[in-house]
């Protein structure tokens, strides 16, 4: 992430550019699409380890810190659930551990999508994100050895 722009700033970048999308469908048939540019995690790491537990669709997220900013691969069996993850590793792509750890993302509501969304994926969503802020420890932790 650039050090110039913040979260709250790239979230609102991500929010203006979904909203030019005026159907609620069409919005998250491109939430689908732009997933794809996130890689899977290695075949190796297709875990139980990885997989994040309190998500109805089987979603497996793994992190890497690299030159002081997170990565994030990620699959999922489900393409809007797959799209939704992708959303949040899009947002944290390339920031601290810090931010990550410490910023509270609105995508969802801002978007519109949490009313076209059950009431069990937003719980799922809420696990990926503290699997995201665990990771984000992790890597505070060992940066700091």
């Amino acid at each position: 992430m650039s050090c110039a722009m913040s979260l709250a700033e790239k979230q609102g970048g991500i929010v203006a550019r979904l909203s030019l999308i005026e159907d609620m469908h069409e919005r998250l048939a491109a939430l689908m699409s732009r997933a794809k540019k996130f890689p899977a995690p290695d075949a190796a790491q297709i875990t139980e380890e990885n997989r994040v537990q309190g998500c109805q669709s089987r979603v497996w997220l793994t992190g890497e810190f690299t030159d002081g900013a997170c990565c994030w691969r990620m699959d999922c069996e489900a393409p809007m659930v797959k799209g939704l993850v992708g959303l949040l590793c899009e947002l944290y792509e390339g920031a601290t551990p810090d931010e990550v750890i410490a910023f509270e993302p609105t995508l969802i509501e801002d978007l519109g999508l949490a009313r076209m969304v059950s009431g069990t994926r937003i719980a799922g969503l809420a696990a990926v994100r503290m699997r995201m802020r665990q990771l984000a420890a992790g890597f505070a932790t060992d940066a700091c050895r």
